[in-house]
């Protein structure tokens, strides 16, 4: 600004201005002007430097806080305590066949167990090294699995390895502060009466998780007599090596013995840790025989990197000491661990005494299985009965206590980031192909597991709970621990929190719902109202996740997010995040899509919510409101609803002109076709997509239905029961078909190297639903109440039936059904939701 006059001081007047003089106060002012503008252009221009900068640090720090969210847990108080699983707060439990990924094997439910195992391998055939440990389908063994267990204290396992049986059994003792005894007793018995009984080599170990003390105790220069051993868990205990009979009572078979003591990386590594000991200079000799030399443990040296003393990773070396015992069949050989906090204990529980308990156990899990199930009752013959039994037994036998860290990512992570430490209890879909947890799969278990044990879903439900991040979100598939990402291709070990899973375990906490109503003075049913008071402030958390994150373009729609993006590979890009993987969506993924299957299980789930907040005493009036709007007939018809199709539909930018065909890769001419790309299946469009209804008549369809939002009352009805007997469309003698036999993908492969999966064979989880849903509108009058009676007979005699024969047929309960001839494929043993069976057979909806 110009300079200011100085203000007269005096009484004087001030001079008159001379008359040459020009007048300065115009000029004055326009130069103040000029001088204002630019100063306020400096200071806006700092203002803005300085809002930039703060903006600048503020979006670094969201960004820094938004990516924390994603490996931040809920601030709620965890459903469950943290010793919860001890040997103090759960002692029946504490002990467990909780390694669900090897045939035979017990670990305890802490973070850090001595886990041990069995392995076993033939001697003297035509293959090199046929080891025994791991579940695996390519063992190609005539059927394995558990034919009793009742999830706590005893099981009885049979595996059939070619010409040979193995019997698996344990029973545990309570006693002591850490979890009592248990022994194993295996038995093994060959097949035929071929005159040379097949030999065979058992290898029984203990093995540390990073902690933990073992030390072997050896008699006669080769025999493992015993390990003792110390864990902050256990305290101190012993597990004690007796010798092979030939019988109960028998004396001792010959038998050679051979040891092995050694560290391991990591317990995925125990295959081959014992593979690369393996030794040939070993001398089979038994009295009446020729000597033979036989593969036996030897000596192992952990590998050194050429520049380094010790093992790349020391934190996870853990001791692991074997016993291998080579013998002819026939033969039994025990196994006893002992605690040593047990003091009072009246014997050893081995040989008769443990028979004595075995059996004890049996009949009591017999009257409890009829008690629970009533299939004696229904008519049943007793090998039905028997499958029944195995069903369930593998299920519960299929419990696994997992530990460790996901590995997740949001959209605010460059890279992948590691989840908090957790534990998880949960059934297992299979013990060969899916060892692990998955989310909407325990739904399912639960449904069946609750019948038996509601203490088991209880707790399940829990530990799935409370893996729950801040946001609301659960990595839908578990994969904790080295041995099950040992498992796990590498593209599928990466968890992404936008991606859902479908919410079943509501249809389990709606069983411990209705098992409380209908028996509150029950002591299985009373600790229920505690458990859900303790879940709820997270299961509000896990709603509204949904019903924020996964909600579709219009209101009251909702949408998978998690769509695979290359379209240009898949003939229909999945949906793993369904559950349904490739069942045929929108051809074309985008934010217009409506998908009626995750509309209805939000309808569901809004009314359990509603029946939970009502049964605590919490508001419950907005969750009855979203499950009214939700469940509005009308307002689902015009969302979800084809009018060409006659059957309820996905919505979305669609076409159904697609087909796979082999890309064309130029070659230039006199160059080399091999030094080119490998042509390649890629998708051809030959019509432009456009918003529409999918019009793809398969499970998405009946989803209204199966979840029965539908009123008995409704026309819609009519056109779902029609469609599903019908067998050009849904219907075979085995169960509903996934996807219509009209459709135009039923049976197409998804790309060059994906069969079709959700693409016609049978599924028992939603045929449960749909033998579900027709038993309840069956008892629901209603003008299709004959029609559904109907169909619910014939539809859960075929299921039944087929899933049955073959077992009786292949050994296995099976992944899914072929709906041409019924005969099971994809993994096995899945005894998972397709031990559901057992539902059906029961009528226990």
């Amino acid at each position: 600004m110009g300079r200011q006059r100085k203000r007269v001081v005096t009484g004087e007047a001030a001079p008159p201005p001379r008359i040459d003089e020009k007048p300065t106060a115009f000029p004055r002012k326009e130069k103040k002007k000029k001088v204002d503008i630019g100063k306020v252009f400096i200071n806006i221009s700092i203002g803005l430097c300085i809002f930039s900068l703060i903006w600048f640090f503020y979006a670094l720090y969201m960004r820094s806080s938004l990516s924390k969210r994603v490996i931040t847990l809920h601030p709620s108080h965890p459903v469950l305590d943290a010793n919860s699983s001890s040997a103090k707060v759960s002692t029946e439990r504490f002990w467990g066949s909780y390694r669900p990924q090897v045939y035979f094997g017990m670990k305890t439910r802490s973070p850090r167990s001595i886990i041990t195992g069995m392995m076993w391998m033939r001697q003297f055939s035509d293959m090199d090294v046929n080891l025994r440990h791991t579940c695996e389908q390519g063992d190609r063994l005539q059927g394995y699995g558990w034919v009793m267990h009742d999830g706590i204290t005893f099981g009885v396992q049979e595996i059939r390895d070619n010409d040979f049986t193995l019997t698996t059994e344990f029973v545990k003792r309570m006693g002591g502060g850490h979890g009592g005894d248990w022994t194993w007793r295996i038995t093994a018995k060959q097949h035929s009466s071929a005159p040379q009984a097949p030999v065979i080599s058992l290898m029984f170990y203990a093995a540390a998780d990073t902690q933990g003390s073992l030390e072997a105790h050896v008699e006669d220069r080769s025999r493992l007599a015993s390990i003792t051993g110390f864990s902050e868990e256990l305290g101190n205990f012993k597990i004690s090596f007796r010798k092979p009979v030939t019988g109960e009572s028998s004396s001792a078979k010959y038998a050679s013995y051979n040891y092995l003591q050694t560290v391991s990386p990591g317990l995925e590594k125990l295959s081959d840790i014992v593979k690369q000991s393996l030794n040939r200079r070993f001398v089979y000799s038994p009295p009446s025989g020729e000597k033979r030399h036989y593969i036996a443990v030897d000596t192992y040296k952990p590998p050194h990197h050429q520049n380094q003393q010790k093992p790349a990773d020391t934190r996870k070396e853990g001791a692991f000491v074997l016993h291998q015992v080579t013998v002819q069949m026939p033969f039994q050989i025990e196994v006893l661990f002992e605690s040593g906090s047990f003091h009072s204990r009246p014997n050893q529980l081995v040989g008769s005494v443990m028979t004595q308990e075995l059996e004890r156990r049996k009949a009591e899990f017999d009257s409890k299985f009829e008690k629970t199930f009533g299939l004696e009752s229904k008519g049943y013959s007793q090998a039905h009965v028997k499958f029944g039994k195995a069903a369930l037994s593998n299920m519960l036998g299929g419990m696994g206590y997992f530990y460790g860290q996901s590995v997740v990512q949001s959209v605010y992570n460059e890279y992948p980031l590691l989840y908090p430490e957790g534990a998880l209890f949960t059934a297992v879909p299979s013990r060969s192909f899916f060892p692990r947890g998955f989310l909407w799969d325990e739904g399912f278990h639960q449904l069946l597991l609750s019948k038996w044990d509601p203490q088991v879903t209880r707790e399940s439900i829990a530990h799935w709970i409370d893996l729950i991040n801040m946001e609301g979100w659960i990595p839908r598939e578990q994969i904790l621990g080295d041995e099950a990402r040992s498992k796990v291709p590498a593209e599928f070990v990466v968890q992404r929190n936008e991606n859902a899973n479908p919410p079943t375990l509501f249809l389990a906490l709606q069983k411990l719902i209705e098992q409380l109503n209908s028996n509150p003075e029950k002591a299985t049913s009373q600790p229920t109202l505690p458990f859900l008071r303790r879940l709820f402030p997270r299961l509000k958390t896990w709603f509204e996740w949904y019903n924020t994150t996964q909600t579709g373009p219009l209101p009251n729609s909702y949408r998978w997010r998690g769509r695979d993006k290359d379209t240009n590979l898949f003939l229909n890009p999945k949906t793993l995040t369904s559950g349904l993987d490739d069942y045929p969506r929108a051809s074309h993924p985008s934010t217009e899509e409506r998908h009626v299957d995750l509309h209805c299980w939000m309808a569901l789930s809004s009314g359990i919510m509603a029946s939970i907040a009502r049964l605590l005493g919490e508001p419950h009036q907005d969750y009855e409101l979203t499950h009214h709007v939700l469940s509005d007939n009308d307002k689902l018809n015009e969302l979800h609803w084809s009018d060409q199709l006659n059957a309820f539909s996905d919505f979305g930018n669609h076409t159904q002109a697609v087909s796979l065909q082999q890309e064309k890769v130029y070659v230039p001419p006199g160059q080399p076709r091999h030094q080119f790309p490998v042509a390649r299946l890629v998708r051809s469009v030959r019509r432009a997509p456009k918003l529409q209804f999918v019009n793809a008549l398969g499970y998405v369809s009946l989803f209204p239905f199966l979840l029965q939002i539908l009123t008995p009352d409704s026309p819609k009805l009519e056109h779902i029961l029609r469609d599903m007997r019908d067998s050009n469309k849904l219907w075979t003698p085995y169960g509903l078909r996934s996807i219509s036999k009209s459709d135009p993908m039923y049976m197409k492969r998804n790309t060059e190297h994906d069969a079709p999966y959700w693409r016609g064979p049978i599924w028992i989880n939603i045929n449960y639903l749909a033998v579900r849903a027709l038993h309840h509108y069956s008892n629901t009058e209603g003008p299709y109440q004959e029609m559904a009676a109907a169909l619910y007979e014939e539809l859960r005699t075929n299921i039944i039936s087929n899933v049955y024969r073959q077992y009786v047929e292949t050994g296995y309960i099976w992944e899914q059904y072929n709906d041409g001839t019924g005969r099971g494929q994809g993994s096995h043993p899945f005894t998972g939701w397709s031990s559901l069976t057992v539902l059906m057979m029961a009528e226990q909806y």
